[in-house]
């Protein structure tokens, strides 16, 4: 196979004779000796593998992966974490306006991950946090897992530590013999409907990181959690109330199978602009977009930019209810799989799309093209953001426009009686 990846289940006949045709011209696909089609996305696990040292192995020109190889830089949890403080210093030392902070010393633009630490080594300076604000409520997951495995509340100290006992850790110096864990302010006030708490998932396809090269799906969705959300601390321990993931949440008595819980992105937007108004849904839009463009921006010099790579993330943002967004976690490997009737037409058409733009014109894979596609092959993505032509513009956002107030693309202003409008963030 030429491109490779966890296997896509097959859910009708049409489907499959639809995608087989459109492999068969690209060259992917090759008959198994049971005549039986299938098409891999290949794993982490087979991508640490290719580019091991150990294994020596090289890809042709025409062999393309759906990873890049230490993808883990933004996917791990406590990495992402670490990478952005490591941007926001460097910005900060370069007298960068994007690094700019209140009075208070918050960033004013790049704060948008919650207070994290790394346990066990991070666990003095959670503690001195902590008693700043004895009151709050943290969230505890582990660095390696998804789907909301080994996740759990804490809003005492002595949770921790009964965390670390049960963990036969007797000391959090060590951190080799335990398993790490992130440690986050929890976001208790999220932005609420229908009385329950949800978060976003969105589809961010990176072809290149330098140039920075990355594509946003239109096509996201939300996740809702079955019960109601509540901040009392007698719930803490209720994931139904707390964990948007679908693993925990279609084992509630109330899942709905039909519709998943899930509300589409659009959707979502009608429903803010009915209650919020318009120019403050475009505002919140335009910090999501920003925030994701700064989070792979932050990784982008550390990222070993392979040229047989792409990468298709899931990111996870949560709205809080002052309609700020927060960004949670990216994933390596979000879900293809389907739980609904639109699940499965969307994640049909994300798959189509981004084999479209990995390679265009459906032609061979070949590594040494310009990652550039024609805008008729984009589908439901569109470009959220191209360094070089931003750089050959003259008009990069990072150092023009600010969250909410961001240039067109060519770096004109949309006005209406002198006034900035906002735009969609590109």
């Amino acid at each position: 196979f030429r491109i490779m990846a966890g296997k896509v289940k097959w859910v009708t006949d049409i489907e499959k004779s639809v995608l087989i045709n459109n492999f068969e011209k690209r060259g992917w696909i090759q008959v198994a000796e049971n005549e039986d089609w299938n098409f891999y996305w290949m794993s982490v696990q087979t991508i640490r593998n290719v580019f091991s040292v150990e294994t020596g192995y090289r890809l042709s020109d025409d062999q393309i992966v759906n990873h890049f190889p230490n993808h883990y830089e933004l996917t791990r949890k406590d990495l992402m974490v670490k990478n952005i403080k490591r941007y926001r210093k460097e910005l900060e030392k370069e007298g960068s306006p994007l690094a700019e902070k209140d009075e208070n010393g918050k960033y004013i633009y790049l704060d948008f991950v919650p207070v994290t630490f790394m346990l066990p080594a991070d666990y003095n300076l959670f503690v001195e946090e902590f008693r700043k604000n004895p009151s709050s409520t943290w969230i505890m997951k582990p660095c390696g897992k998804a789907q909301g495995k080994g996740i759990f509340l804490i809003n005492k100290l002595s949770q921790i530590k009964k965390w670390s006992r049960d963990s036969k850790t007797s000391s959090f110096v060590s951190q080799s013999s335990k398993e790490a864990y992130v440690i986050s302010l929890y976001i208790n006030n999220p932005l609420l409907i229908g009385g329950k708490k949800f978060d976003l998932r969105l589809y961010v396809l990176v072809v290149t990181y330098r140039p920075l090269r990355c594509y946003m799906y239109k096509l996201g969705f939300c996740r809702f959690c079955t019960v109601k959300y509540t901040p009392s601390t007698s719930e803490l321990d209720n994931m139904f109330v707390h964990l948007t993931n679908v693993a925990i949440q279609k084992h509630g008595d109330d899942y709905n199978h039909i519709h998943g819980g899930k509300w589409t992105v659009s959707n979502l937007r009608l429903y803010l602009e009915s209650t919020r108004g318009k120019e403050v849904t475009n505002k919140l839009f335009d910090e999501i977009h920003w925030i994701i463009v700064q989070s792979l921006k932050a990784v982008a010099p550390v990222m070993n930019n392979d040229k047989h790579c792409f990468e298709c993330y899931g990111y996870d943002i949560i709205i809080d209810d002052k309609l700020k967004p927060w960004l949670i976690e990216v994933n390596a490997s979000p879900s293809l799989t389907s739980s609904t009737a639109n699940d499965r037409i969307l994640k049909y058409n994300l798959i189509n799309d981004t084999l479209n733009i990995a390679v265009p014109n459906g032609e061979i894979p070949d590594c040494k093209w310009n990652k550039s596609p024609p805008k008729e092959v984009l589908g439901n993505y569109e470009v959220l953001y191209d360094e070089e032509m931003a750089q050959s513009d003259g008009t990069d956002r990072d150092l023009r426009g600010r969250p909410g107030q961001s240039t067109g693309v060519k770096g004109s202003r949309a006005r209406d009686s002198g006034k900035p409008v906002l735009t969609t963030w590109k």
